[in-house]
C-alpha cells in the first residue's frame, strides 16, 4: 500500500473516530399513547421538552390515539415501537393469541383518575340506575373497557357498553344524548364539573377490584425491543426520571398547563387529585393474579398465563444506580 493512501486512511480513521455518535446522541424511538393530556401519559411531551429523553440519547417520535386498544393494535403492527397506557388484560390476551408485545413498564396502578358521569339533568344517580342504559368506554381492550365489565358485574346493571373513543369525542355524544353515561378523567371535564354542566355517577375507584391492580401499562413491540433494547432502557430510565421531575418542580405543572392551554390551577388539581405518585410508578406489575381472572371471567383470555410466560411477557429494564 503506498504511504499516501496509508496516511489518509489513518486520517480518515481518526477523524471517524472523534465524530460524535450520532445514533447513540439521537435514537428515534415511534410513541402510540392513548389520550393527550392525561397527566398520566404527559411524561414523554413533558420530558422530552425539558431536556431530559435528550438527556438520554433519545428523540420521540408521539402519535396519539383514541384509546388503549387503538394504541396497542400500532404496537402489534409495528408502526411504532412503544405503547403507553395500554390495558394490562387486554395486553395480556393479545400477548397469548401470539401479538408480538412486551411490557416494558406499568403506566398505572388503581383507577382513581377515571370517572363516568352524566348531563346535570339526567335522572341517573348512580351506576344501579344503569339498567338499559348505554355507558362508555375508549376502545375495545383498554383499561375503560375492562372496568366497565367490571363496573356490571359488581353493581348487577344491565347496562349496554359502547365504544366511544377519547374524552373530548365521549363528551359530545354524552352531551348530545347519543350516550346515557360518559367517561373522562382529568383534566377533562373539570371545568364542566365545576359549572354544574356534568355530575360523576363512579369513579373506576369504586371497581374494587382495581384498588391495587395495575390497570394500564406500557407495551413494546417485541422486534423493536430486540432490535433496539438499549434505546428502550434509556426510554424507561428518562421515563422514571421525568415522573420524579413532574412530582418535584413546580415548572412542571407549568409546563403542562402550558402544552394543555389550561390554568396552572387545574393542572395542579388533576395531578395532586388523582394521579398521586406511587400510582404511576413504572417498575412494578400489581395483581396480576387477579387481572388475569378478571381478564378470563371477561373472555378476553382463555386461561391465565404461566410463569414462562410472564417471564417472556413481562420484560420491565432494571433502573439504573
Amino acid at each position: 500500500m503506498k504511504v499516501g493512501r496509508l496516511i489518509a486512511l489513518v486520517v480518515g480513521a481518526v477523524v471517524w473516530a472523534s465524530m460524535p455518535d450520532v445514533a447513540s446522541a439521537a435514537d428515534a424511538l415511534k410513541l402510540a399513547i392513548g389520550q393527550r393530556g392525561n397527566w398520566e401519559n404527559a411524561a414523554p411531551e413533558l420530558g422530552q421538552k425539558a431536556g431530559i429523553f435528550k438527556k438520554h440519547g433519545l428523540d420521540l417520535d408521539i402519535i396519539y390515539t383514541q384509546g388503549g386498544g387503538e394504541t396497542q393494535q400500532a404496537v402489534i403492527s409495528g408502526s411504532v415501537d412503544i405503547g403507553i397506557g395500554v390495558g394490562t388484560g387486554g395486553a395480556m390476551a393479545a400477548f397469548a393469541k401470539g401479538a408480538p408485545i412486551r411490557v416494558i413498564a406499568a403506566s398505572v396502578t388503581g383507577a382513581n383518575d377515571l370517572y363516568w358521569y352524566v348531563p346535570a339533568a339526567s335522572p341517573i344517580k348512580t351506576l344501579k340506575d344503569a339498567n338499559d342504559k348505554t355507558i362508555a368506554y375508549s376502545t375495545r381492550g383498554s383499561s375503560t373497557n375492562a372496568i366497565v365489565l367490571g363496573f356490571i358485574k359488581q353493581f348487577d346493571v344491565a347496562a349496554k357498553p359502547v365504544a366511544t373513543g377519547n374524552p373530548a369525542s365521549t363528551f359530545t355524544q354524552t352531551m348530545s344524548g347519543q350516550i346515557d353515561i360518559g367517561w373522562s378523567s382529568p383534566p377533562f371535564g373539570v371545568d364542566a364539573l365545576q359549572d354544574g354542566k356534568i355530575r360523576i355517577v363512579a369513579r373506576g375507584s369504586d371497581l374494587t377490584s382495581t384498588h391495587h391492580q395495575t390497570v394500564r401499562v406500557q407495551i413494546a413491540n417485541a422486534e423493536a425491543l430486540e432490535k433496539h433494547r438499549d434505546a428502550i432502557a434509556r426510554f424507561v430510565q428518562a421515563w422514571r426520571e421525568t415522573l420524579d421531575w413532574m412530582y418535584s418542580d413546580p415548572a412542571a405543572i407549568k409546563a403542562y398547563a402550558e402544552w394543555l392551554n389550561i390554568p396552572e390551577e387545574r393542572a395542579r388539581r388533576a395531578r395532586d387529585e388523582f394521579y398521586p405518585k406511587a400510582n404511576l410508578s413504572p417498575d412494578h406489575i400489581s395483581g396480576l393474579d387477579q387481572a388475569m381472572a378478571q381478564a378470563v371471567e371477561q373472555k378476553l383470555l382463555a386461561a391465565p398465563l404461566t410463569k414462562a410466560q410472564l417471564d417472556q411477557f413481562i420484560q420491565i429494564p432494571k433502573p439504573k444506580g
